[in-house]
């Protein structure tokens, strides 16, 4: 197991501007393409007494010069050891949006089955059981030249408003966004329960999930914590960070009132 330090050295997470005596640690997991950058506020915004980790993946930023990933099982392989490096005690939740979500829920699967210290909390966004908020499955992905790539994934609503398209952004941007979709593109269900508590975050316009999809956690999780419905779509959670954070904050005090 590495150390925190060694953690932070190997660039899985950004660093926190939080009091590092918090009582609690908040592993924040992007959307598909999507950076620490575009997560690093929740250090600023979370509710006092959390040390805030964001999580960034190869081929994105700092880390454009590494290959990305493009295989889930190899992303929680390769995220397992420098995680529990950044783990140093306190209970601790993880929060990840859309492909975040998927690979937050993966990655607690994965620490305790390996003996690991499960969170105190799995927080989820946009992404649920069942649900096609995948897009396109790994074969399609892969025979998609970058331009219907963008095209299909705008006419999901997998891309932020205001992101821009011009070219030198779309060359930093695609490489990580074609690998996070090929990878839940090959995602294989086998219906592993999530370790801990769940709570659900969705909006209420969000065309991969209809309905009461996050609901779906309900038969996932061993305590499920209900779903907060926000006005929005896929990306509603940048309109409302400061409110899904506070909700996590309540949930994990509740959940862990001697912290």
């Amino acid at each position: 197991m590495t150390s925190a330090e060694g953690g932070r050295r190997a660039g899985w997470f950004t660093g926190s501007d939080a009091d590092p005596d918090a009582p609690f640690t908040a592993f924040v997991f992007p959307h598909a393409g999507g950076s620490a950058a575009q997560y690093r506020s929740w250090s600023q915004t979370m509710p006092p007494g959390f040390d805030v980790r964001v999580l960034q993946l190869p081929g994105r930023q700092e880390r454009f010069q590494e290959k990305a990933l493009d295989d889930l099982d190899a992303m929680v392989e390769a995220l397992q050891e420098p995680f529990e490096g950044e783990l140093d005690g306190r209970p601790y939740l993880i929060f990840g949006h859309s492909f975040g979500a998927l690979l937050a829920y993966r990655l607690a699967v994965a620490l305790v089955r390996d003996g690991g210290t499960a969170p105190a909390l799995l927080g989820v966004s946009g992404w649920a059981p069942g649900s096609e908020v995948a897009g396109p499955g790994r074969e399609t992905v892969a025979g998609l030249s970058d331009a219907e790539l963008l095209d299909r994934v705008a006419e999901l609503g997998m891309m932020p408003h205001g992101v821009s398209l011009d070219p030198a952004t779309l060359a930093t941007v695609l490489p990580a966004l074609r690998g996070d979709l090929l990878a839940v593109g090959g995602f294989r269900d086998d219906l592993a329960p999530a370790p801990c508590p769940v709570a659900a975050f969705g909006g209420a316009d969000d065309p991969l999930l209809p309905g009461e999809g996050m609901d779906a956690w309900a038969r996932r999780g061993t305590d499920f914590l209900g779903t907060t419905t926000f006005p929005g779509g896929h990306f509603y959670l940048f309109d409302h960070a400061a409110a899904v954070q506070h909700s996590l904050g309540r949930h994990l005090r509740r959940l862990v009132p001697t912290a």
